[in-house]
């Protein structure tokens, strides 16, 4: 019986991604696509998830996970390295410290971020990757478009796909059409090792604010994130300033 819900759950979690690729493009034949694995259940899953890919996409792409240790939380690069070694996953683990700040006007999240960013951006050029995937699913893509409405005066989100230094590399995001519950869900079944890391600035963070803010209105309107991400392909330019 759990077997049944877990294939189930995987083939549903894998039409989803199936279709992110189709709709945006997001992976070409001979794509070297390195994957940010952060360790917790988002990345893992995207990693699970773009190997099982390659059985049923008449497409043939290569996968490297690559993870960024910092130190500055609770996270797991030994079982990582035992992970990805079982399934036969080219990596790369990087452990470094995040330099210090070079602008006290910069929040310690974007400046982690950044960093983050910048050395995934470094080892797709070492290995050779035109594109790097990042694990950011439904509700992060509902939560980024408030965060720059409210916070930043724009309307703007995470694309699923954008383009960086003239061409040469894309990142890509294709579980944007995935709910973080089914995420965790499919985690927790495929007992994949992730860790439920928090960041010690997370609590009195923008996104936190959002988070709790939708959590409230979600109880007036069920459908309330649904709506927000479909307004994304449906703005009506004449009613604009």
């Amino acid at each position: 019986m759990l077997k049944t819900k877990i294939n189930k759950l995987e083939h549903y979690l894998l039409k989803k991604v199936g279709k992110a690729i189709y709709d945006y493009k997001l992976i070409n034949d001979n794509d070297r696509i390195l994957i940010g694995v952060s360790g917790g259940k988002d990345s893992l899953t995207l990693l699970r998830l773009l190997l099982l890919k390659r059985t049923y996409l008449p497409i043939k792409y290569t996968v490297i996970a690559a993870h960024i240790d910092f130190g500055l939380f609770q996270q797991n690069g030994i079982q990582l390295d035992d992970y990805f070694k079982k399934n036969q996953v080219d990596y790369h683990i990087e452990k470094i410290e995040l330099p210090a700040k070079n602008n006290d006007k910069l929040s310690n999240c974007f400046w982690c971020s950044w960093n983050r960013r910048k050395i995934l951006f470094n080892l797709a050029k070492r290995y050779n990757c035109n594109k790097v995937a990042l694990g950011h699913h439904f509700d992060d893509i509902v939560e980024t478009f408030l965060m720059n409405l409210f916070f930043h005066g724009e309307i703007s989100s995470m694309p699923p796909k954008l383009s960086m230094f003239s061409g040469e590399l894309e990142i890509i995001r294709p579980l944007i059409y995935i709910p973080e519950e089914l995420i965790r869900e499919y985690a927790i079944c495929m007992k994949l090792p992730f860790v439920e890391y928090i960041c010690p600035n997370y609590d009195n963070s923008q996104r936190r604010f959002i988070e709790n803010l939708l959590s409230e209105l979600e109880k007036k309107c069920d459908y309330l994130k649904k709506n927000i991400f479909r307004s994304m392909k449906r703005i009506k330019q004449e009613y604009l300033i």
